[in-house]
């Protein structure tokens, strides 16, 4: 991901607003780029600052509905992705939601740990469509990464420790061993191979060997994109 994410906080309730542009600034390759309190007040936004690249939208607006605001949005050209952060849990708000273009849905309410979760599926999403050429392998990481990372895990596996795994491999230059993302994440070796090899088999990490000292190969994991 080449640069801070540009976040826009659409929320109508002031102590939601600001718990929500702290919480972004937060989560590392994100940056607040503002708080709107309206949909009059997001689309006007936009609209003097088109650099947003993701807004986290309230479904429930003091002058409109959310997903309103998302085809005013979709109609006047502006291309950024959407993450629903909103309590309504109507299957129909849902499933328009979905057909509008919204990437994550986040109910309320939540605690930051679930909340950077989202953000972090949202950054593998970019990392995944950075390339101008898919093959059939990408598009299933892509799709994938949009999946949640929380319920697929194997029993034994903790969500908790599979973002620590996953920030450790993406903030490194290089690939990491096993051994490596261990020591950073205060784990052992069986337990983060296991947690790498989960990443690699859903194609969210590459896995290359390593030539030591002593000539024997070990697997190296590096973060696709």
């Amino acid at each position: 991901m080449t640069g801070a994410v540009r976040v826009l906080v659409v929320e109508d309730e002031a102590t939601a607003a600001e718990a929500h542009a702290t919480y972004v600034g937060r989560v590392p390759g994100f940056e607040l780029a503002g708080t709107a309190r309206s949909a009059h007040e997001a689309a006007r936004f936009l609209a003097e600052d088109p650099r947003v690249d993701l807004v986290l939208l309230d479904m429930h607006l003091p002058d409109g509905h959310g997903l309103g605001l998302l085809q005013k949005l979709r109609a006047a050209g502006h291309r950024c992705d959407v993450i629903a952060v909103t309590s309504a849990r109507d299957a129909d708000v849902v499933r328009n939601a979905v057909t509008q273009g919204v990437v994550l849905y986040l109910l309320k309410p939540f605690t930051f740990a679930t909340f950077r979760a989202k953000l972090e599926q949202y950054a593998a999403y970019r990392d995944s469509v950075e390339a101008d050429e898919l093959d059939q392998e990408d598009v299933d990481a892509l799709l994938g990464s949009l999946r949640s990372a929380t319920t697929a895990l194997p029993k034994g596996m903790s969500p908790e420790t599979m973002r620590e795994v996953t920030a450790a491999l993406r903030e490194a230059a290089d690939g990491l061993s096993a051994t490596e993302v261990a020591t950073l994440v205060g784990a052992s070796r069986v337990t983060s191979r296991r947690y790498l090899e989960h990443l690699a088999d859903a194609g969210r990490v590459e896995r290359h060997p390593r030539y030591g000292r002593s000539g024997r190969p070990e697997v190296e994991y590096r973060w696709r994109g």
